[in-house]
């Protein structure tokens, strides 16, 4: 399985930054000029593009010659990526307007864009926490990186690209890492967890994590936004710069944890875990409008995701289900109906009786399935040693 390890440069002087933010905005003025002759051409595939466009972005754009190969690889991929994007749908259906408006026009790259750097222009020394990288001002040797005991020790399995990011001003090498897959153990039942906006994760023994401190962060971040927004002063422009990202940070360090008690629990208990499969909930779902922030800012996919990964390095098997009437199905009865759902918080069975928080019998419904769905062989069962 791959995962990504991020570190931070600390560049030792003015220059040295310079050098790395000069070297992002030629890589990514190269590739657009790269896209847009692979747009107006349909010249898509690496051989023949970079055939076409190779000496000229050398030259133009001072790169060296790893650097012209990789960003026309970069422009590939980015065309790669855009085209199954487009076969999944997410642009709409064909002949949509907003399809028709990505279809109409080359990808373009931010200036401050990742850039993929190979072993050729990258060398990492771990012994003394240093890197050595091409940069358009000359190779820098010695820049020094920070980073936890963790990544240090992931790093040390590293083969190939690592990419060189710049945010708010700071410089970060982000390294994919193939670290071997554990076998996935067969599950003695399955750990239920519903997923919602009120409750993050509710799992199916009564567990509930809340979201009212997401929630209240995320209002008052909101809050201090429109009121900086009012004032239209410098100051007021560089405090809406530094508060960037911090309400995103903040929900990931949240979900971090939050998958990491799920994964733990079924992990202790042996059994596996059981999602929703939420996909294109946005566009089936309908808020009010006071709600509409909250469904929108709502993390789902990066918690399930997060929930997949360590999952997989633990050998924990997860299981996605339909997530249709998990709400208003009894999970002792099975009876359905949607006046079993009273409110937002409670469920009570017009048939058997039982009374049960709502995310609560959710989640537990979706363990049930999870079950089941595992029992008839619907999902990658355990590699057998």
């Amino acid at each position: 399985m791959k995962i990504t390890v991020q570190v931070k440069l600390l560049p030792a002087s003015a220059h040295d930054a310079g050098a790395l933010a000069a070297t992002l905005r030629a890589c990514n003025r190269a590739a657009n000029a790269a896209s847009q002759v692979a747009f107006a051409k349909d010249l898509k595939r690496r051989n023949v593009l970079q055939e076409a466009v190779y000496h000229r972005i050398k030259a133009d754009f001072d790169l060296g010659a790893q650097a012209a190969v990789r960003t026309v690889k970069k422009v590939c991929d980015a065309y790669a990526t855009f085209k199954a994007n487009l076969r999944a749908g997410n642009y709409g259906l064909e002949g949509s307007k907003r399809r028709m408006k990505a279809e109409s026009k080359p990808i373009r790259f931010r200036e401050t864009s990742a850039q993929p750097f190979d072993d050729r222009m990258l060398t990492w020394n771990l012994g003394t926490k240093t890197v050595s990288v091409w940069t358009v001002a000359g190779r820098l040797k010695g820049i020094p990186f920070d980073c936890s005991p963790e990544a240090m020790r992931l790093l040390a399995q590293r083969k190939g690209e690592s990419d060189l990011v710049m945010r708010d001003g700071m410089f970060f090498l982000i390294a994919t890492i193939d670290i071997p897959e554990p076998e996935v153990s067969e599950p003695d039942g399955f750990l239920g967890v519903d997923l919602g906006i009120m409750n993050i994760a509710t799992t199916s023994d009564g567990q509930t994590m809340s979201s009212r401190q997401v929630n209240r962060y995320r209002q008052r971040k909101r809050d201090l936004r429109g009121k900086l927004q009012k004032k239209r002063t410098k100051s007021a422009a560089r405090v809406l710069k530094r508060q960037r990202r911090k309400e995103a940070r903040y929900a990931t360090q949240r979900n971090h944890i939050i998958a990491k008690k799920l994964v733990h629990t079924a992990e202790r208990t042996s059994r596996g875990i059981g999602l929703e499969d939420l996909t294109g909930i946005r566009q089936r779902v309908t808020a009010r409008k006071d709600q509409r922030a909250r469904l929108h800012s709502w993390a789902f996919a990066q918690l399930g995701a997060f929930v997949e990964y360590k999952a997989k390095r633990a050998g924990v098997a997860v299981v996605h289900v339909d997530p249709r009437n998990t709400s208003r199905q009894c999970s002792e009865c099975w009876h359905t109906h949607r006046s079993n759902r009273v409110d937002q918080a409670r469920f009570a069975c017009r048939s058997c009786g039982i009374v049960l928080h709502a995310d609560h019998n959710g989640s537990r419904n979706i363990a049930h399935r999870a079950d089941a769905a595992w029992q008839r062989g619907a999902v990658n069962r355990p590699r057998t040693p």
